[in-house]
């Protein structure tokens, strides 16, 4: 997702410059050739209607000229262009999740997603583009009915076979390419091919001949295009001539142009080695991208060796079976939809498709497996982006272990292991339904299903369900008892002590922590779930005045942290750090450790780190002499907590610091100008606050106090590894 990278601007100036528009669609890879009519129309179309559906036969171009239109129309929506690729998507219960991921939001509450999408588009002007629905067109047409009746500013443009039937739709059917068109396009991608190639006095009739076999569909020009590494264009004509005959004989009673673009596809398939025939419906399993590792895994076998997957792979690229696409997690690729259906109907017919599934499953499961070790390492941000890339083929995954009984417990695993995900990443929402999901379905391996019993307790703690916790806690402690689980025992009693701290039993939590701590040491078990124990059993001593204590046990956990180059946990252990900093009189201390927090915070996309950072920074700068400044960001705190939860947990040691700047600053603004200065804050966006409370917000000069005792501070030395989580001492409050 493109963040706002621009200075805040005061709201309130009118002098202010405007920022670029947000979204999320992607740059075009090749020219755009052609439809100058037809992107006119649609940009009308847009601005005359709220819902405009393109509708067409496959490759006849419906995403890229969809998504031409989002980029032309742009400047219009000054709250930014966001598209939403669905057909990755196969379960109707997981389209709000895609939604909500394609906008780019987090939300760590348990209000439903469907009510995320209304709250946060409801106020605001913006263009969704909804891509590949027509599998999902019925909950589809449900969410963008619902969408548009709640948020008046908002315009979908949808991109589909068939339209959604929606009061107020208004369907554009995208027609072939005309011929001068046709020919452009082909003549562009033939010169993409073979760069060196001069065309022939003879190439611009028979050009027109290929254009008019193939109907002037794009994706079969863009096949047949991809021929001409080996063959002339009479060539082509020839054999796609000789193949339209044969491939459209027993297809009477199909559209003329959908037998034009199966005659494409299907020569493109006849002209394959049996090897690359064999890879193209292997791929087919895939959701979405994937990248080499996975497609040598899963692909390789009988027929097609692994370390031949690459070779028949590029093969398959040259030929414009295979798109390549480079992003953060390096070099991926993806199949179209319809060549990918076309692969999935010749894997079918080879009875080859539950075989590839599964390994398809099993890699998945791998690969999470791998990433829940590998997040307690400097790799996190890694393994967070990997995790994001394959969200597509983990849901796959789970649903294939779903089909069967025998293997629902694999469906269990997955989702437990994705805990650090759900939790650390902002997808508490989706993390519930699947482990809520699998539940549904027994399984004999009780370790499996206990793990998602935490797991769930876990979210829903944070998620402010205290009911939710408690049920899936207990059940998990009940029955790891019965069967002997210590682990999941340890992971039900820090979870459960977890609650008591966000429901302001800072004694209980205490207690119940340093037992998970005393379990998870018998056990041996070490990870990032540990780290945060301490760092909430550092909490709950300091909510009891232990402030010098809790201290000690966060600068343990920051030297544990250095050490295995943990981050996510460490951003919480410096938040603790940061209040001690401030109260020992040291704000500066505090803002760079806070600077830090938030940092963190927004490469894991984690709302609650940065909320309790912009809250605890709030402080500072009213410490530091800025009320002013100290509104706006407690502000910017406030637009944030609806997507957290209960602001502050409800809590009354969570809430002291805001109560504390709030009285400061009312009696240094007065109440009008602190209401002003709240608003202001309420109308940054996340990233916008993130960026001003990182810059200081304003050209303020800061200083620790002269005189002030020395305390943990972002340089500080290490102290010794010897455990300090049995003391309790320290007269300040928390």
């Amino acid at each position: 997702m493109r963040r706002l990278q621009h200075p805040f601007t005061d709201p309130d100036d009118p002098d202010s410059p405007r920022s670029a528009p947000a979204g999320n669609v992607p740059a075009e890879l090749n020219r755009f050739v052609g439809r100058e009519t037809e992107l006119a129309a649609l940009g009308g179309l847009l601005e005359e209607s709220r819902l405009v559906t393109v509708v067409g036969v496959a490759g006849v171009g419906k995403t890229r000229c969809a998504g031409r239109v989002a980029a032309l129309t742009e400047k219009r929506y000054c709250d930014g262009v966001w598209l939403a690729e669905l057909s990755p998507v196969r379960e109707p219960g997981l389209l709000d999740h895609a939604v909500v991921e394609a906008l780019g939001l987090t939300d760590h509450t348990g209000r439903p997603p469907r009510t995320v999408l209304v709250e946060n588009l409801r106020e605001r002007r913006a263009l969704l583009v909804l891509d590949g629905f027509e599998h999902l067109v019925d909950a589809c047409a449900d969410l963008v009915r619902e969408l548009l009746r709640r948020a008046p500013g908002l315009r979908v443009l949808a991109a589909g076979r068939r339209p959604l039937l929606v009061d107020g739709e208004v369907t554009f059917t995208l027609a072939p390419l005309r011929d001068e068109d046709a020919v452009e396009l082909f003549s562009e991608r033939a010169r993409s091919v073979r760069p060196d190639r001069e065309p022939t006095a003879g190439d611009r009739a028979a050009t027109l001949e290929l254009c008019h076999r193939l109907d002037g569909i794009p994706l079969a020009l863009e096949l047949a295009a991809g021929r001409l590494r080996a063959l002339s264009v009479d060539q082509v004509l020839l054999r796609l001539d000789d193949r339209f005959r044969l491939l459209t004989g027993g297809s009477r009673g199909a559209p003329p142009r959908h037998r034009a673009l199966r005659t494409a596809i299907g020569w493109s398939h006849e002209l394959c080695t049996p090897e690359q025939r064999l890879l193209w419906a292997r791929l087919s399993v895939f959701a979405g991208q994937f990248d080499l590792e996975a497609a040598e895994y899963i692909c390789g076998g009988a027929g097609l060796p692994a370390d031949a997957v690459l070779d028949v792979l590029e093969e398959l690229l040259a030929q414009s079976v295979v798109e390549r696409e480079d992003g953060a997690t390096g070099t991926r690729y993806r199949l179209l939809e319809s060549v990918r259906e076309y692969g999935a109907e010749w894997l079918a017919a080879a009875g080859d498709t539950r075989r590839v599934r599964r390994r398809h499953r099993d890699w998945f499961l791998g690969l999470a497996t791998w990433c829940e070790l590998d997040w307690f390492s400097p790799r996190q941000a890694e393994v967070a982006a990997r995790i994001d890339a394959d969200l597509p083929n983990l849901r796959r995954a789970m649903e294939c272990s779903m089909e069967s009984p025998d293997e629902v417990h694999l469906a269990h695993h997955l989702a437990g292991s994705l805990w650090f995900y759900w939790a650390g990443c902002g997808r508490l929402s989706e993390g519930r339904y699947w482990l809520e999901h699998v539940l549904e379905e027994p399984t004999p391996y009780d370790a499996s299903r206990l793990k998602v019993l935490w797991v769930l307790g876990y979210v829903a703690v944070l998620q402010g369900d205290a009911v939710g916790a408690i049920s899936a806690l207990q059940e998990c402690r009940e029955e790891a008892e019965r069967s002997g689980d210590a682990t999941a025992m340890a992971y039900a009693v820090h979870r459960t002590g977890c609650l008591a701290i966000v429901t302001d039993d800072p004694a209980r939590a205490e207690e119940l922590l340093r037992e998970a701590l005393g379990r998870y040491r018998e056990i041996g078990e070490l990870n990032s779930n540990v780290v945060m124990a301490q760092v909430e059993l550092a909490m709950a001593v300091a909510f009891q005045g232990g402030l010098d204590a809790a201290a000690d046990i966060c600068e343990e956990v920051r030297e544990l942290c250095e050490d295995h180059g943990e981050r996510w946990a460490l951003a919480y252990a410096l938040y603790v750090l940061a209040y001690a900093a401030l109260r020992r009189g040291l704000p500066e201390r505090a803002r760079r450790m806070l600077g830090e927090c938030l940092s963190i915070g927004r490469t894991f996309d984690d709302l609650l780190a940065t909320a309790l950072s912009l809250e605890l920074l709030a402080l500072v700068t009213a410490v530091e002499g800025d009320a002013g400044e100290a509104a706006v960001l407690q502000g910017a705190a406030e637009r944030i907590w609806p997507s957290v939860g209960l602001p502050l947990f409800g809590s009354v040691y969570f809430g002291r610091p805001r109560v504390e700047c709030e009285e400061q600053v009312r009696r240094e603004l007065g109440d009008a100008a602190y209401e002003a200065g709240l608003r202001a804050g309420k109308r940054l966006d996340r990233a916008t606050a993130v960026e001003r409370a990182l810059g200081g917000g304003g050209a303020r000069e800061r200083r620790d106090t002269p005189g002030a005792e020395g305390g943990p501070s972002s340089g500080g030395t290490r102290r010794p590894a010897a455990s300090r989580m049995t003391g309790r001492s320290g007269p300040e409050r928390w």
